[in-house]
């Protein structure tokens, strides 16, 4: 989409008059500083398009001080090597998403795009492969043939590079472990917008894989993510936006940004029992070791 850096203003959120259909009013801020894990800044919000620099202030003013910008094609890999240079809050990850992996093998083109990620992810401040893996609900029939080979293509660049794999699973957990497994996962292994149940939280703890969770936990029929975040090992709790998409309850429906993160935050304390503070302190603190310093 050939997006710029900072083409419009990010305004501070419900001082715009946009009522229920813009940005919600920002939340009380977080008493310890945690990162956005997984966001798209370049995604715009309807025909708005976000100011980069403006959504991290406006985040960091209510204690999300860092974000893992994240690309799924080209062009939006392109952008986020642009953005980590721009914006020191910011750290990166590249990757061909799996839903556009079967269409860039229909232009003979896979191999190519997969070439331009790895030339991408020299960049030091792109520390994963992402967003890649697998998705049974958007792809089916010969396209999943693609899928999977671009996920182990992947899985291949992250090790060899030394970066972690942030996973793209929907309705395919199974899969994605197998495939995991087949090719041996990378040191660092992320389930960026986990939705898998306790089932899969416990195979993440018994491998050492990390659990991003979004605003979905807070949706009243993610009663599958209650459960997986009862028992998930809080060493390997991450949470994110993905934004624009996936707001948290009770904003389900606006369009989300990284400055709502303290929603999901509070709401995982709440699931967990644990003190705001002490999980704050816990997430960013498996931030670092996802990804690296943030400095």
């Amino acid at each position: 989409m050939n997006t710029p850096l900072t083409p419009a203003p990010f305004r501070v959120p419900g001082s715009d008059g946009s009522g229920r259909h813009g940005y919600p009013p920002a939340p009380e801020p977080l008493p310890v500083p945690v990162m956005d894990n997984h966001t798209h800044l370049d995604f715009p919000n309807s025909d708005v398009t976000v100011d980069v620099a403006a959504a991290l202030d406006v985040a960091s003013s209510v204690g999300v001080q860092g974000a893992v910008q994240v690309g799924c094609d080209l062009e939006s890999s392109r952008f986020t090597v642009q953005a980590v240079d721009v914006d020191p809050r910011l750290l990166g990850a590249v990757a061909i998403h799996p839903n556009d992996a079967p269409d860039y093998a229909a232009r003979g083109e896979l191999e190519a795009a997969l070439a331009e990620i790895e030339a991408l992810a020299a960049h030091p401040r792109i520390r994963a492969i992402g967003e890649t893996g697998l998705d049974f609900f958007r792809t089916e029939g010969e396209g999943l043939q693609h899928q999977r080979y671009s996920f182990r293509r992947h899985i291949d660049i992250a090790k060899r590079l030394g970066l972690t794999l942030q996973i793209h699973d929907r309705d395919a957990h199974d899969d994605v472990v197998q495939v995991l497994r087949e090719e041996g996962p990378p040191d660092r292994v992320v389930f960026h917008c986990f939705s898998g149940d306790e089932q899969l939280a416990r195979t993440c703890n018994n491998e050492g894989w990390y659990m991003s969770f979004a605003g979905t936990v807070t949706f009243k029929n993610a009663a599958n993510l209650r459960a997986a975040i009862a028992i998930a090992d809080p060493a390997r709790v991450l949470v994110e936006t993905d934004a624009p998409f996936l707001t948290p309850h009770p904003f389900r429906g606006r369009p989300n940004a990284s400055y709502l993160i303290p929603h999901t935050v509070r709401a995982m304390a709440d699931l967990t029992g644990t003190e705001l503070s002490r999980l704050c302190a816990q997430i960013a603190e498996n931030s670092v070791r996802a990804y690296g310093s943030w400095d």
